[in-house]
């Protein structure tokens, strides 16, 4: 089952599994302890909008550095270091300022790392297994996910309100993440580094440069993007259905369980059926759970709603990375994917912020039915779509 995994494609999905665990004992938490240190609704818009924002810019940068210098491990590394070491300075300090600084140098990371880490992923799978490849880390990297909210709600539930502390500790696995990645050795090269200077925002220029394939695939999840609001809004529909916080946040590590233990298998299954087909059958299903949160109250269905949500992110989040890594050359694999990173951060910060327009002005169940709908549509645009070559002519 797992005999097409490299060494390499293990240890970059462990490093992200550790670091996903660290950032996760922090999300929930998160708001709260801003809150706790004087930050009010607005400035955590704005903290959490920059930090964002940074990561957005900086995908499409480095992964043009990456693909220009012929190097991708220094990258990784880097990445996942400014990560580690963000957490405890979190709590070190409670001034605005350098609040905003720990939150952008965590952003910057993910920035740094996300383009030259996908493609070291790609160059370890072949065109027969990339959504396999893909998927396996995904669900390593979603893993992280499950056990660092379950860590943070058995720490506060015998320290309550303590959360200095809980910055320090998530600093334990992103440090471990950090080890991991001195293990990684550069894939052999190909060709040698170009002496070409890269602008902040010359990753742009790869856009008019891609196959118009990838501009048609990439233009669909973009759009898609656009009306895939925060996990956060699903999370505020639970707690208006009656359930309580615990409950919530239950929840929520529900779907992240789900969505680990299903992109596995479902990347192995984009490879045999299909990269577009099993990322259509997602978009549906996101559909539906969007219907289903604009017109379901009954605790027990918002339940059931958060299992085929978890479904959905897991036909989805790999194979659409294992798709758009079908259609893009070796010597730009960091730069296709950080060019695509990058623009979709940027429309998941709009995304949110419509959601929220929408949901203030016309109701919850207008934003969600809304989302719906508009997914639908993405789902015609993409079943309309040539679909990649796969194993054995597979679409």
């Amino acid at each position: 089952m797992f005999k097409s995994i490299s060494r390499t494609v293990w240890l970059v999905s462990l490093v992200s599994m550790l670091t996903d665990t660290a950032s996760e004992m922090l999300y929930p938490v998160l708001p709260m302890y801003l809150r706790s240190i004087g930050f009010s609704v607005l400035l955590i818009g704005v903290l959490e909008g920059i930090a964002e924002a940074t990561a957005g810019l900086s995908k499409g940068y480095f992964g043009k550095q990456s693909d220009v210098s012929g190097k991708r491990v220094p990258f990784v590394q880097l990445g996942y270091f400014l990560s580690a070491i963000s957490k405890p300075m979190m709590a070190v300090f409670v001034y605005p300022g350098w609040i905003f600084l720990a939150r952008t140098i965590d952003r910057l990371g993910k920035g740094i790392r996300t383009g030259a880490r996908d493609a070291m992923l790609s160059e370890e799978a072949t065109p027969q297994t990339k959504g396999k490849v893909f998927g396996f880390h995904r669900s390593m990297d979603t893993l992280g996910a499950v056990m660092g909210p379950s860590i943070a709600l058995l720490y506060l539930h015998f320290y309550p309100n303590n959360y200095p502390t809980l910055f320090y500790l998530a600093f334990l696995p992103g440090l471990l993440a950090v080890f991991t990645t001195l293990l990684l050795k550069e894939p052999k090269k190909t060709r040698e580094s170009l002496p070409t200077s890269v602008g902040f925002l010359s990753f742009f220029s790869y856009w008019r440069a891609s196959s118009r394939a990838y501009r048609k695939v990439v233009i669909g999840l973009l759009v898609f993007t656009l009306f895939n609001s925060s996990d956060v809004f699903l999370l505020i529909k639970a707690k208006e259905a009656g359930l309580e916080d615990t409950m919530v946040m239950g929840i929520y590590v529900f779907y992240n369980l789900t969505y680990a233990l299903s992109a596995y298998p479902l990347g192995m299954l984009a490879d045999r059926i299909g990269l577009k087909t099993v990322f259509i059958v997602g978009l549906f299903l996101f559909a539906a759970v969007y219907a289903g949160m604009a017109f379901v109250t009954d605790p027990s269905h918002i339940i059931g709603l958060f299992f085929l949500y978890g479904l959905y992110a897991a036909a989805t989040e790999g194979v659409s990375k294992a798709w758009i890594a079908t259609l893009s050359n070796k010597e730009e694999m960091a730069t296709a994917i950080g060019t695509f990173s990058g623009m979709q951060s940027i429309c998941a910060l709009l995304a949110s912020s419509l959601t929220g327009i929408i949901w203030f002005s016309l109701g919850a169940r207008m934003a969600f039915s809304i989302s719906g709908f508009a997914t639908l549509v993405v789902g015609v645009y993409f079943y309309r779509l040539p679909s990649p070559v796969g194993p054995n002519g597979a679409a």
